[in-house]
This record gives C-alpha cells, sequence and structure tokens, in this order.
C-alpha cells in the first residue's frame, strides 16, 4: 500500500486597511465590543455598501505577485448563509469572477525549488467573532464584520504537510514585504484552512478518500500537526472501510483542536450551489483599467523569495542567514544600502543577524528602527574586517551605538574595545586561561573525541579574560603553541 497526500490549501488574509471593505467603520482591534459598526456592516435594511478602493489595489497588488491573471472585468456576489456573526445572512465576496487567477507561486524545500498553482485571489468581507468562553452562552462581537479580506485559494499542490507549512510561512512573508496585511495570525489577520484528502494504491488500483477542509488555522504549527494528524486519520479510516472514499461518503469540515491534536467533525462540507451564489444588485462591476495594473505593477518590490536567493548568489550569503535578514522588508533594504557603503559583505550579514536583530528583538523592533545609520552599520564591519574590533567585542559596541551618536571607532577607544596585538599581554591572557581551566587543557592535550570543543573553550575564555580585545587569530597561534609546549 502506497500513501500520497493530496493538499490544497485556502488562506483568508485581513488587508491592511484603515477601514472596512463596504463601509466607513474603523478596522480596530482594541475597540469595545460592537462599537465599530454602522448600518451597513450590520446588514440594516436600506443601507447600501460602498467598495473600499484601497482595498482592491491591495488585492490587486498581491495578484500580481502571485502571478495571476488579474480580471478586466470583475463583479460581486452575495454568498447566502446564516450565522450569529454574520448579520446580514450572506456575505458579500466574488464567485465566478474573481479579480485574479491562474496564479504561480514558488516556494523552495529541502527537496529544491516548487511551483505551485494558484486558482484564486478574491476580494471579500469577514464576518464577525463568536465567543463560547463565556458561561453558558455565546457572545458575538461585529466589529471584525465587514473587514476587507483576500482569499488566495492553491490548487491541490502539496504533498506534505511539511510542503504545506513552508508555503504559509513563504506566503505569510510575501503579504507582510507588500505591506498587503501584518499577517498577524494571532489576531486572527491570517487564517489557513487545509484542504486534505489521501491516493491509496492497493492491489493495482488507486482510492481516494473524502476531503476534509480544516478550519481556520492560525499558527503555522497547527497547520503541519492537522495535516499529519488528517492523513494518519483518513487512511486508517480507509484501511477499516474500504467504502471510505470520495463519491461514497461525504467530505467534510473539521475543527482543529491544539490541546488534544485532533480534528473533530463540525458539518458536511458545502459545495457552491448550498450557497446560493447571485450578483450583488448594489454594488456595480469593477473594470480594471490599463493604468490600474501599470500603477500596480510599479509599486511590486523585489520579492522575498527572488531576494534571497540573490542574497545567496550575488553576497555569499547561507541561506538561513539571507532568510532571517529577507524575512523583514526594510532590515533587508537596509542590508543592501550598508554593503553598498563600504561594509564587507560577510561581516555585515553576520552582525544583522546575530547583533542587529537580537538587539532589535530585544526592543520589540525593527532594525531600521534602532536608531543607527547605514555609516554606523558600515563602519563596524569594516572595523572587524580589518582587526581593529574583534567580533567579541563589536557586539558589545553595536549595543553602546544604540545610546550614542559618536562614530564606531570613537566610542570603541573610549570603552577599551580596540583590538590588543600585543603577544606578551595575549600570552598572559592565555596562561590564565590555562590556569583557571585544567580540565579544558587536559582535555585538548589528550582526550581526541573532546580536542577541538576544548581549543575552541580556551579560545573562548581568553576572550572572555581579554573583555573582547585579544586578535582571535593570535590567540589561536599562542594557544596552539602553549599546547605544543605541553606535548614535549
Amino acid at each position: 500500500m502506497q500513501i500520497r497526500p493530496i493538499i490544497g490549501m485556502e488562506i483568508h488574509v485581513q488587508l491592511a486597511t484603515r477601514t472596512k471593505m463596504f463601509c466607513g467603520c474603523a478596522v480596530r482591534q482594541d475597540a469595545p465590543p460592537n462599537s465599530s459598526v454602522c448600518e451597513v456592516c450590520l446588514g440594516q435594511p436600506g443601507s447600501l455598501p460602498v467598495i473600499n478602493r484601497q482595498a482592491f489595489r491591495l488585492a490587486m497588488l498581491t495578484g500580481l505577485a502571485l502571478n495571476c491573471r488579474i480580471a478586466s472585468h470583475t463583479k460581486w456576489d452575495r454568498k447566502s448563509y446564516y450565522y450569529p456573526d454574520l448579520p446580514k445572512n450572506y456575505q458579500i465576496s466574488q464567485y465566478d469572477l474573481p479579480l485574479a487567477a491562474g496564479g504561480l507561486f514558488e516556494i523552495d524545500t529541502p527537496q529544491g525549488a516548487r511551483s505551485l498553482r494558484i486558482r484564486r485571489a478574491h476580494l471579500e468581507e469577514d464576518a464577525g467573532k463568536n465567543f463560547h468562553d463565556v458561561g453558558d452562552c455565546t457572545l458575538v462581537d461585529l466589529n471584525r464584520a465587514g473587514t476587507p479580506l483576500l482569499e488566495i485559494v492553491t490548487e491541490p499542490d502539496l504533498s506534505s504537510a511539511e510542503e504545506a507549512y513552508i508555503f504559509c510561512t513563504e506566503l505569510q512573508r510575501l503579504v507582510v514585504h507588500l505591506g498587503v496585511s501584518e499577517a498577524n495570525m494571532q489576531k486572527g489577520q491570517m487564517r489557513f484552512e487545509p484542504n486534505v484528502n489521501v491516493a491509496i494504491e492497493a492491489d493495482g488500483q488507486e482510492y481516494r478518500t473524502p476531503i476534509a477542509e480544516v478550519k481556520n488555522l492560525n499558527s503555522f504549527r497547527s497547520v503541519r500537526q492537522a495535516i499529519e494528524y488528517e492523513v494518519a486519520r483518513q487512511t486508517a479510516a480507509w484501511q477499516e472501510d474500504h467504502d471510505y472514499q470520495i463519491g461514497k461518503r461525504p467530505n467534510e469540515n473539521r475543527g482543529w483542536d491544539a490541546e488534544r491534536g485532533v480534528s473533530d467533525f463540525q458539518r458536511g462540507k458545502e459545495a457552491a450551489h448550498d450557497y446560493r451564489y447571485f450578483p450583488d444588485p448594489d454594488l456595480v462591476p469593477v473594470d480594471v483599467t490599463e493604468a490600474m495594473l501599470a500603477e500596480a505593477r510599479a509599486s511590486l518590490p523585489e520579492l522575498p523569495v527572488a531576494r534571497r536567493r540573490r542574497f545567496v548568489t550575488e553576497y555569499g550569503l547561507s541561506i538561513k542567514d539571507a532568510e532571517t535578514i529577507v524575512d523583514h522588508r526594510a532590515t533587508a533594504e537596509l542590508f543592501e544600502r550598508v554593503v553598498a557603503a563600504g561594509a564587507p559583505v560577510e561581516v555585515a550579514g553576520k552582525q544583522f543577524v546575530n547583533a542587529w536583530l537580537k538587539l532589535a528583538n530585544d526592543r520589540a523592533c525593527a532594525v531600521t528602527d534602532l536608531g543607527v545609520s547605514e555609516t554606523g552599520l558600515a563602519e563596524l564591519a569594516k572595523l572587524v574586517a580589518e582587526g581593529t574590533v574583534s567580533r567579541t567585542a563589536a557586539t558589545t559596541l553595536a549595543e553602546a551605538m544604540l545610546s550614542r551618536p559618536d562614530p564606531p571607532r570613537r566610542i570603541a577607544e573610549e570603552l577599551g574595545l580596540l583590538q590588543v596585538r600585543d603577544t606578551d599581554a595575549t600570552a598572559r591572557w592565555v596562561e590564565e586561561a590555562f590556569a583557571a581551566n585544567d580540565k579544558a587543557v587536559r582535555d585538548a592535550l589528550a582526550n581526541p573525541k573532546k580536542m577541538q570543543a576544548a581549543t575552541g573553550f580556551l579560545r573562548g575564555q581568553v576572550m572572555k579574560i581579554s573583555g573582547g580585545k585579544a586578535d582571535p587569530s593570535l590567540v589561536g597561534r599562542l594557544i596552539e603553541e602553549r599546547l605544543s609546549a605541553l606535548r614535549g
């Protein structure tokens, strides 16, 4: 028996607009319940929706980034269903004429690059939010009702939970890079719904299990775990009953219980006819002009996958370092300006990853918000490359630069961080490290399994004793000379 997972994704992205999709109510996460609402988003009789131009522009920009065809003519449809958080009893969405369709999105996997087909990306409005954890009742907050959503639907091209995980992280990076969404999953600004079934080859035939759509996942970890669980659950269900097949059993909507690590049946999965789509009579269709497309194309930045690959090939960064720097668009752009200012690429890359990004994370901000100029960043990298300041001392110096406008060299002089190439002083630091770490010395002399680690530990101790001022290459040479002397 051979098992092949078949996975497609539906992703809801909350667009970064100030107001809702079809009315002027503010999009606010912090508003008191049911306060950021009006006649339109509450579905009051006689109220008329008006399209949010900025939401349409952001959706078009995303469609272009996903290599989709942008429709020259698109319209709005009513998707009829009733939930307590949908006061109109229908959602304004797009059905047969979506804004964007037929796209391709590239991701990098451990097995190589993959192109995933994007079926469509269409605009719609969000529903409100139900709260089930207050006593024995359900509370409804309609502040979110009417918030602009972009729904992105892939073809079932994903073949594993890990691949789906990579796709979701890359898509989040894309929409943040474009500035179309903050994509904060804890705030519900990006939600994933994998559609999962399994192709099973046995006895010379292929069987396919019913499709399960796992609803409203708000973390990458949940996406991976839910898909892994569904593949195992559906395979076991088929093994128990070979009639558990698509066409013989209904497709399902399921909810994910992260604490229990299982999915639970919610209801049968709806088909398009269940929603009774029809054109919204209150909204005019939109004709997308060449001028609108040209403006959107002109505002497209270099996309994260392309920029990450270029950082690897052009700058020689490791894939991991390139991914870390590219994760934030402004940081990536700052890095390029620092390199253009003369910073050695390898040193600047390591400083961004190991020093500047850590300092930014500790302060819950971006590197661009630390207040250090690109000139200062470039000069610090140059000081390390030329051996004036050690990599260890550079970390201390970077933190000092946050509160001082002086050039890095002057700060290093005042703090005594300039690298010492004095052989006699360095030899004394080596002797002090050897005297204080007898076990590491013995391991470096006589334990083949620990020799390299022990030598590295001693080197670190010398740098610590010197306050980061010792020249690492001189330290390494003197440590080897001292060990050789002890070996006799």
